[in-house]
């Protein structure tokens, strides 16, 4: 095959500049660049052409026989309009660390699959890799409902088919899109720039465009949290109701949400169809999640809020200050700033209770969730619910060797009454550190130190260290060594591969 003599040069000299930084991995991008190039109706030909490449290197690429340099993943980014962090093995990363999680379960009777045995499957078949975990989650699911039956001695009855964990498949989509909707995103910048004068619009901007547009007032309501309710629409009477006691935050992010039902139906309804999803209620997820989408992206318009991102060093309680914000609204706009052409930090977000439940965790790192148990206790998020209220700061490091700067504070609302039980949740936002000086949280942190840094992973049925002293469970992915003759901190000893 040929080379320009050029290119090959070019090639050579980033991968000695790669290998003499240690920092850039090789990223095998060639079925996302096929899956790209075939989406937009292109021969090989016209693709090599655009990207400055000859056709026997765009097809040794694509046929991952080379990796992709980080100057081609720029100009294919460019040229093809789509982010930059698409060609990425991030998300590769993700499915490959959850393909060997779920192959560590005792059900297949053998050990894990080798790391790199995975990375390959995940490049060659990426789509079954992903219906491989679903079936594999599907599993779980009934699994755990058939034991909840025998439990209440109902294992003889017929009972619901498998169900297919409609958050769980929502959440997978969200993370597909990098958390990023740019439809829908734009809409709302630029409704934000007609109704609020210049900034962010306010509560009475909301309202008042409510009622000019829609014909809805919106009124106070003291009966609707004793009830359980924060908001409701009522159409008839064309009255938006918002629970009394609501902080003034909130007030506003529902305004903004119903906004959002109202006047992008026709653009969530598409983004939903879209998205293939298995369910009806899978499907109405998604749509609530859209509207709250929207209804963040019009309370601190992409642009003005990536400025003053910038300005204030990615500080979350100024920023809250700058938008009439709650820390978790802020938290969640700082994840969603991935605009193709202009983007903020990559940062991951986690919102968790306290008893490790993950309410909401999306991600535009390669930072990997645990999909089968619980996450790491050594993380700072847990930390948080022993200091309410204080920002806690965490330089962390996962198995793969990237560190990550994680920011996590408890929020929530009172319960409106003595007894009415306040739900407390934590909010963890992270990225990593080659970001970290960018933001006001590294300020008197020593990056440099690995020893600075917390051990943590995915969750210890995923995790794959073999000395951490926290670990609660066994790893699904390594044999064990129960000898009688010593006992460590935990009652067994985790053999090492091989």
């Amino acid at each position: 095959m040929h080379i320009h003599a050029k290119e090959a040069a070019d090639f050579v000299k980033i991968v000695k500049s790669q290998s003499q930084s240690g920092k850039e991995p090789k990223i095998f991008a060639g079925d996302r660049l096929r899956r790209l190039r075939r989406g937009r109706g292109l021969g090989q030909g016209a693709m090599a052409r655009g990207l400055g490449i000859s056709p026997s290197y765009l097809s040794q690429i694509e046929a991952d026989l080379r990796p992709m340099p980080a100057a081609l993943r720029g100009r294919a980014a460019a040229w093809l309009g789509v982010p930059e962090s698409l060609f990425a093995d991030a998300d590769d990363e993700r499915l490959a660390g959850s393909l060997r999680e779920a192959t560590g379960d005792p059900l297949f009777g053998r050990a894990t699959v080798p790391a790199e045995e995975a990375r390959a499957a995940v490049r060659a078949a990426p789509e079954l890799a992903e219906r491989f975990l679903e079936l594999y989650r599907a599993y779980l699911a009934l699994d755990e409902q058939h034991q909840a039956l025998r439990a209440r001695g109902m294992a003889g009855e017929d009972f619901a088919g498998v169900p297919h964990f409609p958050y769980d498949e929502v959440r997978d989509w969200v993370q597909s899109r990098q958390n990023h909707f740019d439809r829908l995103d734009r809409a709302a910048e630029a409704l934000a720039g007609r109704i609020g004068r210049g900034g962010a619009p306010t509560q009475d901007d909301l309202a008042r465009h409510l009622l000019d547009r829609h014909g809805i007032a919106v009124a106070d309501d003291p009966s609707l949290l004793a009830q359980g309710t924060v908001w409701r629409l009522q159409r008839v009477e064309r009255v938006l109701a918002l629970a009394q006691e609501a902080a003034p935050a909130s007030r506003l992010f529902w305004m903004a949400h119903v906004i959002g039902l109202l006047e992008q139906r026709r653009a969530i309804l598409s983004e939903v169809r879209a998205a293939r999803l298995s369910s009806a209620e899978a499907r109405s997820l998604a749509r609530i999640g859209l509207a709250n989408y929207f209804a963040g992206a019009l309370l601190m318009p992409y642009e003005r809020f990536l400025a003053e991102a910038e300005l204030l060093r990615y500080d979350v309680e100024r920023l809250q200050g700058r938008f009439g914000a709650s820390f978790e609204q802020v938290c969640h706009r700082l994840s969603t700033l991935q605009r193709p052409g202009r983007p903020g930090i990559p940062f991951f977000l986690v919102k968790t209770d306290i008893a490790g439940n993950v309410l909401k965790r999306s991600s535009a790192t390669r930072f990997r969730f645990a999909r089968f148990g619980g996450p790491c206790p050594l993380w700072n998020v847990y930390r948080a619910f022993a200091q309410p209220g204080r920002v806690l700061v965490q330089v962390a490091q996962t198995p793969d060797g990237v560190s990550y700067l994680s920011i996590a504070r408890t929020v929530g609302r009172g319960g409106g009454a003595y007894l009415s039980r306040p739900r407390n949740v934590a909010i963890v936002i992270g990225c990593e550190t080659a970001y970290a000086g960018q933001t006001v949280y590294a300020t008197g942190l020593d990056l440099s130190e690995p020893g600075f840094f917390d051990p943590i992973g995915p969750g210890c049925r995923a995790c794959e260290r073999t000395d951490c002293r926290h670990r609660a469970v066994p790893p699904a992915s390594q044999s064990l060594d129960v000898g009688s003759l010593q006992r460590g901190v935990v009652p067994y000893r985790i053999r090492p591969p091989g």
